[in-house]
């Protein structure tokens, strides 16, 4: 396996590959990384799942709390029998924004001290379901400030081996997954296609179907253990 020292942050990748799933909701994220899981464990890898919300992300329970009783967003997750309003990450305007710029950086110092903990693990391949990366793209990117903070996050945060951004179309993934409006979703789309443009070093899954998408996130995989 090629492996390196990330040299911005100081961590040792030699003998870990790190893998991150980014996208809007209803891009296949989960679906992805379970078919990628069976498929390294069939070769006999070692491979471990971080879930950024569950595994990352700092004062959950006071941020999904906060959510629900100041937005009035709904809980759970959305279905195509049952669709709901999130209102969280939708929600803009300065006072979320600036709030949102302080739970991030804190996120980015958790994801430091898990990514860390990750290379010390017997493990062979670690994924993570979302990354920083999904946080930076509910922020106005067009703005300097952000852009700012965004290369400050990048800076702080370690750079996967792999990361891909599994791109979809906005009604199909919102039919799989209705939690936002669709204005939001497309504009969350192009966030993330941004992002790819200001870091550069993303792996872009176009939209396709699930069979073939899998079989080109296995393909992008297996060259790196080549």
């Amino acid at each position: 396996m090629n492996r390196k020292r990330d040299s911005n942050n100081d961590v040792d990748v030699s003998r870990t590959l790190v893998i991150s799933f980014s996208g809007i909701d209803g891009a296949g994220k989960s679906t992805q990384i379970e078919h990628l899981l069976s498929c390294l464990r069939e070769q006999g890898l070692r491979v471990r799942v971080f879930r950024f919300w569950d595994d990352v992300a700092s004062l959950t329970h006071i941020r999904e709390g906060a959510g629900h009783t100041v937005f009035r967003g709904d809980k759970g997750v959305g279905s195509p029998e049952a669709p709901i309003n999130r209102r969280d990450k939708n929600v803009r305007g300065w006072p979320m924004t600036c709030v949102r710029l302080f739970l991030y950086l804190l996120d980015t110092i958790s994801l430091r001290n898990v990514f860390r903990s990750a290379m010390r693990g017997d493990v062979d391949c670690v994924i993570f379901d979302r990354y920083i990366y999904d946080e930076l793209a509910n922020l106005n990117l067009e703005s300097r400030a952000i852009s700012a903070y965004v290369r400050l996050i990048t800076r702080l945060a370690p750079r996967p081996g792999v990361s891909f951004i599994l791109d979809a179309d906005p009604l199909s993934a919102r039919t799989r997954k209705p939690e936002y409006p669709l204005d939001f979703i497309c504009s969350n789309r192009q966030a993330y296609l941004q992002l790819s443009r200001i870091m550069g070093g993303f792996t872009i899954i176009a939209p396709m179907s699930i069979e073939a998408a899998g079989s080109e996130i296995l393909r992008c995989t297996q060259s790196i253990y080549a």
